[in-house]
């Protein structure tokens, strides 16, 4: 038995509580590769809403989304993630089946522009809020760059407290890695969270 990667953990958990036609958002788009899972996985009758500062991650993503026939099933917005709430269809709230985060800079794009906690963390709890019951929000941070270790400090302070009659929160790591990036997931209460129980 192999191990997943932090990355395919992330995959398996969503795809876990993902039907057609479920709601879900990729809260850093860079590269696509979150965005373009989210968007096979929820289907025809799905949708999935992608933010990013930056244009070149939308470029890039939005490339990839019509090379694989899946640039209808998503909407791109360039806008920071603590913006979700307002951007969002408001008939959202609350029906949203997966959150998606991978934090830190876009791969092969400027390295001095980072996420960082003070938008992140309202970002999160926007997350929080806009989960169904039996939803999941990841959280992919990497602590290698400038700014890093601080951000992941701040998050894993924001997970830690929340209300565990509501919310199921783990994470895992490479161990024998140095700095290698760590994995959080939260489930909101609601049957399909279990999927965290089988799979932990």
């Amino acid at each position: 038995m192999s191990l997943p990667s932090t990355l395919t953990q992330a995959h398996q958990w969503v795809k876990g509580v993902l039907n057609p036609g479920s709601f879900a958002v990729d809260a850093t788009v860079g590269n696509g590769n979150d965005t373009l899972f989210l968007a096979r996985a929820v289907g025809v009758s799905g949708q999935v809403h992608g933010f990013d500062i930056q244009q070149e991650a939308l470029d890039r993503t939005g490339e990839r989304l019509r090379e694989a026939g899946l640039a209808g099933r998503v909407t791109l917005h360039r806008a920071g993630h603590e913006q979700m709430a307002e951007t969002l269809p408001p008939d959202w709230r609350g029906k949203v089946r997966a959150v998606m985060f991978n934090l830190g800079y876009l791969p092969r794009g400027n390295p001095t522009v980072i996420t960082h906690a003070g938008t992140t963390l309202p970002a999160l709890e926007q997350s929080l809020e806009w989960l169904a019951p039996g939803g999941i929000l990841t959280v992919m941070l990497y602590t290698g760059h400038p700014g890093g270790k601080e951000e992941a400090e701040q998050v894993m302070n924001l997970l830690k407290r929340l209300d565990a009659r509501r919310f199921r929160t783990v994470c895992c790591q490479t161990l024998n890695r140095q700095q290698a990036p760590l994995l959080t997931a939260v489930a909101k209460s609601g049957k399909p969270a279990e999927i965290l129980s089988v799979q932990t």
